[in-house]
């Protein structure tokens, strides 16, 4: 359970850094897409680490099945990132 832990933590520091580069995206691209980055990397964040957290403290396998959702919203807020990069050239 200490991996699970330490597999949640480890994306949770990753896009915590990404949202400090949707702050700095925000200041120079189209307003749109990085903040649906933003919200994204935000759901990705409280559904893949968080449901990784519970599931390391609990115990409980079940919440192994909401991490996915989470990675869904990971890949979805650096697309919206990268498209926000694409329009702004």
């Amino acid at each position: 359970m200490l991996q699970v832990f330490d597999t949640g933590q480890r994306y949770h520091m990753f896009h915590a850094l990404a949202l400090l580069a949707v702050a700095w995206a925000s200041t120079r691209w189209p307003v749109g897409p990085v903040a649906a980055a933003g919200w994204l990397f935000v759901v990705g964040t409280v559904l893949f680490s968080g449901s990784l957290y519970a599931l390391a403290v609990t115990g409980q396998r079940w919440l192994g099945a909401i991490t996915p959702l989470g990675g869904v919203a990971f890949i979805l807020g650096w697309l919206a990132l990268a498209w926000a990069a694409w329009a702004s050239r």
